[in-house]
């Protein structure tokens, strides 16, 4: 006891509790709708500097398939080299080149969190960055900054601003590194029996829920319900609609929170779409309505099912795009396993108000809730890309045009990964959109993560489909095959 009293008396570091965590990161929020950048990285550099207990901020960015990237910097280093933060671009898989290797982090000052120290350590926050190249321009391959680029053109030029929220389902898995070591054991051990919203209140799928929602909560997302999901060991927890870069964001810490309690647990937390055979995979449910001056665009009470024409045709782009932006849903090959038809899979080309197995389904709603629910997403897709093309093509895509003459066949998407990659190559829609330059690197990588399993999925999953996944290679994994 007097050894614990003494480091805390040498460490003096920011922990806040729970319920004052949440009131701050909600002003934040608030301050990054009503405040300009400029004015926000002075708040937050008079923040910093007054806060003597922070020791580190650290600044997080992902790469073109998703994964999820952070670095700590001394605060004082932070404030003095905030205009020349750089990394080396080569070592972060689907970015630059060795001969460009040097990029730059630009701090997106707005997107500050406050952290619940039991989970982050003591004494930091959290600030989302873009990339830029070395003369300060976009890097063309972070599509957190595409996405912020394009919806401030999107506001400036027309008023709209993209709303989004996520329905992340995960499994909870018995054992730490499970997915790593998958190749040893060659199963996942679910921790819970139960199913739809059943769990007993202390056991252990319900203290991970309750320790990662609290955390949520805390950290300004809003959360809505949480609760098991469908399968056994299968969760989900609901956060609130807001902007669209902000919910990327949320799904990337939505992410991190699951995987870092369910460590401390002794347990994995896994976003792989069909970790388990025999049973429902996991899918990110993606809602996105416009909104105009506070109207939402796609509601009209006259129209089909509550839809505006606007909201129409939005959908008829996506459903006419369907397969060659399926490798930005569906970025994996387990994901394939997920789009079964068996486990109420949403792997038909249709818009549907109630066939679960639509790509696209359209929810009860009003004035204030209208919005598309796209269920063709997979948990492990990259939310900025996914997305950057989902708003992209549902206002810039080619419609979709029906033969009146012909009878409505039901298309479907790709049934594997290989299928899913022709189509996105030979797509010329997705070259103007993603840049051919990401075009090309994302199926190159996507590539080389389908021919490391076999062609043919099968009727069990394969350890290399597993170890081989975006977000659990490593380098020493990936060098093994």
């Amino acid at each position: 006891m007097e050894k614990t009293t003494l480091v805390k008396r040498l460490k003096n570091f920011l922990e806040i509790p729970y319920n004052e965590l949440e009131v701050m990161n909600l002003k934040a929020k608030e301050r990054e709708e009503t405040m300009t950048d400029t004015q926000l990285e002075k708040a937050y550099r008079a923040y910093l500097q007054k806060e003597k207990r922070i020791k580190a901020v650290t600044l997080c960015f992902s790469d073109i398939e998703g994964r999820f990237h952070m670095l700590d910097y001394d605060k004082k280093f932070l404030l003095d080299s905030a205009d020349n933060l750089t990394f080396d671009g080569s070592s972060i898989r689907g970015f630059s080149q060795q001969s460009e290797s040097d990029l730059r982090l630009r701090i997106d000052w707005g997107s500050i969190r406050f952290l619940p120290s039991d989970i982050f350590g003591p004494g930091k926050v959290i600030i989302f960055a873009d990339i830029f190249n070395r003369d300060f321009t976009s890097y063309v391959s972070d599509f957190r900054g595409q996405l912020r680029l394009h919806t401030q053109k999107l506001k400036k030029k027309s008023g709209f601003i993209a709303y989004a929220s996520a329905e992340i389902e995960g499994f909870l898995i018995d054992g730490v590194n499970a997915e790593q070591e998958y190749e040893e054991t060659g199963s996942f051990k679910p921790i819970s029996t139960g199913g739809y919203y059943y769990s007993l209140p202390l056991n252990k799928l319900r203290q991970f829920i309750d320790k990662a929602a609290e955390a949520q909560r805390a950290m300004g997302f809003k959360n809505e319900k949480d609760h098991p999901e469908v399968a056994p060991s299968q969760f989900e927890m609901n956060f609130s609609y807001t902007e669209v870069v902000r919910t990327c964001d949320n799904i990337q810490l939505y992410k991190l929170v699951c995987r870092q309690i369910a460590n401390s647990m002794g347990m994995t937390a896994t976003f792989l779409p069909k970790p388990l055979i025999g049973i429902n995979g996991s899918g990110m449910h993606t809602n996105l309505s416009l909104a105009r001056n506070g109207k939402n665009m796609f509601y009209n009470a006259r129209g089909k099912d509550g839809l505006s024409e606007m909201a129409w045709d939005f959908i008829w782009r996506i459903l006419n795009h369907a397969s060659e932006i399926c490798l930005v849903f569906n970025s994996s090959v387990n994901a394939y396993r997920r789009l079964d038809p068996h486990f109420e899979a949403p792997n038909q080309i249709k818009v549907s108000a109630i066939d679960r197995g639509s790509m696209i389904r359209i929810p009860i709603g009003n004035e204030r809730s209208t919005r598309v629910e796209i269920r063709s997403v997979a948990p492990d897709a990259n939310p900025y890309l996914m997305l950057y093309t989902v708003v992209r093509t549902g206002l810039e895509g080619n419609l979709l045009v029906k033969d009146k003459e012909k009878r409505d066949r039901v298309r479907f998407l790709p049934d594997n990964i290989h299928d899913a990659i022709k189509f996105f190559k030979a797509s010329d829609f997705v070259g103007k959109i993603l840049d051919k330059t990401n075009q090309e690197k994302y199926a190159e990588y996507k590539q080389m993560a389908a021919d490391r399993s076999p062609k043919a999925l099968g009727t069990f999953i394969k350890p290399s489909e597993v170890v081989y996944h975006h977000e659990v290679t490593n380098q020493v994994l990936w060098h093994r095959f």
